[in-house]
């Protein structure tokens, strides 16, 4: 099977590695966004998926508009290809493009579809507390992630994973299944399903306002907001920005969620449920671990935390790096 990869993060990454070094395919050229400038050095660096596509000499295509660019879509045509695949390429493809490959125009989704259609699905499943999420294998089509689904594999979501901790996990999960899903519909074992748009959710991009902490909301509103837009959280500190890169709930329903250590920390700490601080307030520190902070409903443990221009650093290194005390306040984030 001749196809051509469409796809940008290190979520790509393993999709494509998978069509590498399976003996059915053959992966004839990438498309990739444009390299991007980085803040050390301001120097261009590939996308995770062109330093793959290269290291194995593939032809890499970057255009800045893969739809307007007459170049790219000659190139395309002329390869002839079975499939396009698609892993979070981030252009739209026109009908042109889709109309293109003999078999198919395969997307490779972040979520269990019609759920968390859109740009960002990993990190607002966990924004929403899902105990659940998967890889959706689906045929393209003009709309957004709106095609026809093929398969679908699922996982649990822990408490304590980010949204770093799951994309690594369902990028795994979305080679093995591309690679089920390819060979099933070449021999034409599969019978698309087509979504149920009454039920579908959206997954916007995110935006700066979508990280700020509002810590009158609840600690595992909180919690879910800091590990779904992990690692860009932010709180303010005596004054300056702070980022809250992990935490944990504390004294609520998740509990029995916790890691086992966490719940024996909690049957070992002063009874804390007759708090009634202001939301922001440290109300507690454990020795070893950090800080513990009222909310509007419940408590919530900072594990991990980055001062402006610092490394991420453990919550109980923080205390003691800034000697924090019982009693002071962090405002909200901006």
């Amino acid at each position: 099977m001749k196809i051509v990869f469409f796809g940008t993060p290190q979520f790509a990454v393993p999709t494509l590695e998978k069509l590498l070094n399976h003996s059915e395919f053959e992966v004839l050229a990438v498309v990739t966004q444009p390299d991007k400038r980085r803040e050390r050095g301001n120097k261009l660096t590939p996308t995770p998926v062109k330093a793959i596509a290269t290291a194995h000499n593939l032809p890499v295509w970057q255009p800045e508009r893969v739809k307007k660019d007459t170049e790219t879509l000659t190139k395309l045509k002329q390869l002839d290809a079975d499939v396009f695949v698609v892993v979070a390429y981030g252009q739209i493809l026109s009908a042109k493009i889709l109309n293109m490959p003999k078999l198919a125009c395969i997307n490779v989704h972040g979520s269990i579809l019609p759920k968390y259609r859109g740009a960002a699905p990993i990190q607002w499943c966990l924004y929403n507390g899902e105990r659940e999420t998967g890889i959706t294998t689906m045929l393209m089509d003009v709309g957004m992630d709106t095609g026809a689904m093929l398969q679908i594999a699922t996982t649990p979501i822990e408490l304590l994973d980010n949204a770093q901790d799951l994309a690594d996990r369902l990028a795994g999960i979305g080679g093995d299944l591309l690679v089920e899903t390819l060979l099933k519909l070449e021999r034409k074992e599969i019978q698309p399903i087509p979504q149920d748009n009454l039920a579908a959710t959206y997954a916007p991009l995110i935006q700066k306002l979508d990280y700020a902490l509002d810590w009158s909301k609840s600690a595992i509103q909180l919690h879910n907001q800091i590990r779904g837009f992990y690692p860009n959280c932010t709180a303010t500190f005596r004054d300056n920005l702070l980022k809250i890169t992990a935490s944990a709930p504390l004294g609520s329903v998740s509990d029995r969620d916790l890691p086992v250590e966490l719940q024996e920390l909690m049957h070992k700490l002063p009874d804390l449920s007759n708090v009634s601080e202001q939301p922001g307030v440290v109300v507690s520190i454990v020795k070893g671990i950090g800080a513990i902070i009222q909310t509007g409903e419940g408590l919530l443990l900072l594990r991990e935390v980055q001062l402006a221009g610092k490394r991420p650093q453990s919550g109980w290194d923080f205390v003691n790096g800034t000697r924090l005390t019982v009693g002071e306040v962090f405002g909200a984030g901006s």
